[in-house]
């Protein structure tokens, strides 16, 4: 069992900045994959960013973005505190969503929300234009 809390979110300006936190707890964080998912009015939860379980590789775990966000947002991982943040810069209004982590067992990262296992409640981000 793993239980995951969001934190973080707000209201921002676009070219702002916000970092999103994901408090694991009943696994050690390193052991599975987390995604960060968000969902926009109307539309489908997508994945926004991923890392993989740290015995994935040698390096710690590897990532995965959407192209919409490459070069803005930063997904890493805590060991030490349980926890996976989500840094987000250069903030544009079409980043406005809830933003969700997940848990995926398995330890690869998944473009799928139903290849997840756990699920946090969200935290919604808002960015002003």
């Amino acid at each position: 069992q793993v239980q995951l809390v969001e934190s973080g979110g707000g209201l921002v300006q676009a070219g702002g900045s916000l970092r999103l936190s994901c408090a694991a707890s009943g696994r050690t964080v390193s052991s599975y994959a987390t995604g960060w998912f968000r969902q926009a009015p109307g539309k489908e939860r997508e994945l926004v960013a991923g890392i993989s379980s740290g015995a994935i590789s040698s390096a710690g775990g590897s990532t995965y973005y959407r192209n919409s966000v490459k070069g803005r947002f930063t997904i890493s991982r805590d060991n030490a505190k349980n926890t996976v943040y989500l840094q987000m810069n250069s903030l544009k209004p079409e980043d406005t969503a809830v933003y969700y982590c997940a848990a995926r067992l398995a330890g690869t990262v998944q473009l799928v929300p139903g290849g997840y296992d756990y699920w946090g409640q969200g935290t919604q981000v808002t960015v002003s234009s």
